[in-house]
């Protein structure tokens, strides 16, 4: 995993490294890894020598990292020009050096442009982009590179404009993002959550972190983890000569009803894909169920289900007095649970809360924004992290927040965040699927955030998969995630 850092902790490892280390060597070490990767964007534009370049530039260091990145792409023959959005707070020995790169200060974008680099405002800016930066930012699709095409936009450690601690993104009045919107990031010595969580997250683009020789001096807790392929193949369970069906767990699915029998088959399917060696179905459709997954042993209620080692619960279930019964009773095993859809309508009015609380086995919940707002009385708001973390420790669960950037949150302020969503899994059914898979992890034995973090995570690539042949539907995701699993190593 990959960790994010809040502001406070990068300005105290940044102060930490500099005094270490001689006046101007840290930002020298930004500028180079910018004016790299700048230089192979450019070369896939044309190359470097005439390449036009624009540099906006705001106040402080980050405006001096662009800068000095300007000066590198200056004397290896780029033609560099920098709008100075502040001159008079700009960085002096910047700006004397893309001078004597040969770059130029001008008052306005030129109409040419390749690239386009944004050194507005860095880690510490607030409150969306000011004048002159939001008329300036605003034109940029009206210009065109020497390909024709338009600019490649880079932002210079985050996308100006965004709250970087959180990952929100101000609006405006118009309801358009305040914010630049980048191609790609270059972040310096340490993820932020801007560039990995929330709306801003969209607007960073593919993101480059460049070592800077910070990670020794982080201190404290991240804000958040980034979950990566890697730890999906470590965490996931594996057979050996000695498995067998019992040993590789057992999940029931405990979803759909006559009236629902999609919710029940989709989120059945996302179990058979997971790793356990058996899935016990109990609900109205299980003729439904045993028809299109004839493996699937089936009953009619959770009390005649028999053994699991975990359970699903709530998709398609519906609110009637048996679909409480039916819940208590998930609650009642000693076992994991995964409560979706149904379930959690079921727990808004509090009347589960003592059984909730009573429960040593593991509970995670996978609300949609929606249900998040009928569970807490309030929407997740700006602070997506934030908001994960107060239901877990309310709920005394893991939490799984689901979003284009899926949270994940423990009852012991543990957050992590899944990259892999993709807007194509907003369809219905897909959530169903993504249960049960999340049952099937929890059954085979992964702890609680393990199994919410790494089924999030293939149920994205599935959905990007499934997208390769056309507009994705949730059967389609359950097919692809077989075509995903069998990547692993």
């Amino acid at each position: 995993m990959r960790s994010v850092w809040r502001v406070a902790e990068v300005r105290a490892a940044e102060a930490a490294l500099m005094a270490e280390l001689p006046p101007g060597t840290l930002m020298q070490r930004a500028a180079a890894g910018l004016a790299r990767r700048c230089a192979l964007l450019l070369a896939e534009r044309g190359g470097v020598y005439a390449a036009p370049v624009l540099l906006l530039v705001g106040s402080g260091d980050n405006g001096g990292d662009t800068l000095y990145a300007g000066a590198r792409l200056a004397r290896r023959g780029a033609a560099v020009s920098a709008l100075l959005l502040t001159p008079d707070r700009v960085h002096t020995e910047g700006l004397a050096a893309l001078r004597a790169a040969g770059g130029r200060v001008v008052p306005d974008p030129p109409a040419v442009l390749d690239l386009v680099l944004d050194g507005i405002v860095g880690i510490g800016g607030q409150g969306g982009l000011r004048e002159p930066a939001a008329r300036v930012v605003a034109s940029l699709p009206d210009h065109r590179g020497r390909d024709g095409a338009r600019p490649t936009v880079v932002a210079v450690d985050v996308p100006s404009g965004v709250v970087v601690d959180t990952g929100d993104v101000p609006l405006t009045p118009s309801g358009r993002p305040d914010a630049v919107s980048a191609d790609v990031t270059v972040a310096f010595g340490a993820l932020k959550p801007a560039l990995a969580v929330g709306p801003a997250a969209a607007l960073a683009g593919q993101v480059e972190l460049v070592d800077i020789g910070l990670a020794p001096w982080l201190r404290g807790t991240p804000a958040l983890e980034v979950v990566e392929w890697s730890d999906v193949a470590e965490w996931w369970p594996r057979l050996d000569a000695a498995s067998e069906k019992y040993t590789r767990g057992v999940v029931g699915v405990a979803t759909g009803s006559a009236t629902y029998p999609g919710a029940a088959t989709l989120s059945v399917g996302g179990a058979l894909a997971g790793p356990t060696g058996l899935v016990r179905y109990a609900g109205g459709a299980r003729e439904e169920v045993v028809r299109r997954h004839p493996s699937v042993i089936a009953t009619g209620r959770v009390a005649d289900a028999g053994r699991v080692q975990a359970w699903v619960c709530g998709s398609g279930l519906g609110t009637d007095e048996r679909a409480v019964t039916e819940l208590r009773t998930v609650l009642a095993a000693p076992v994991p649970v995964v409560l979706d859809a149904d379930a959690l309508t079921l727990l808004v009015d509090g009347s589960l809360a003592d059984q909730l609380r009573r429960r040593d086995a593991p509970i995670v919940v996978t609300p949609h924004d929606r249900e998040f707002t009928r569970l807490c009385g309030e929407q997740p708001g700006g602070d997506r992290v934030a908001a994960t973390l107060r239901l877990a420790a309310w709920m005394n669960a893991v939490v799984l927040l689901k979003g284009n950037r899926t949270v994940i949150g423990t009852p012991d302020g543990r957050a992590y965040v899944n990259p892999s969503g993709t807007p194509v899994l907003a369809t219905g059914g897909t959530g169903d699927v993504l249960a049960g898979l999340l049952g099937s992890l929890l059954a085979a034995g992964l702890p609680a955030e393990r199994a919410a973090a790494a089924a999030a995570y293939v149920h994205g690539l599935a959905g990007r998969e499934a997208a390769r042949s056309g507009p994705v539907t949730a059967p389609e995701v359950a097919t692809a995630l077989r075509a995903v699993l069998a990547r692993l190593p």
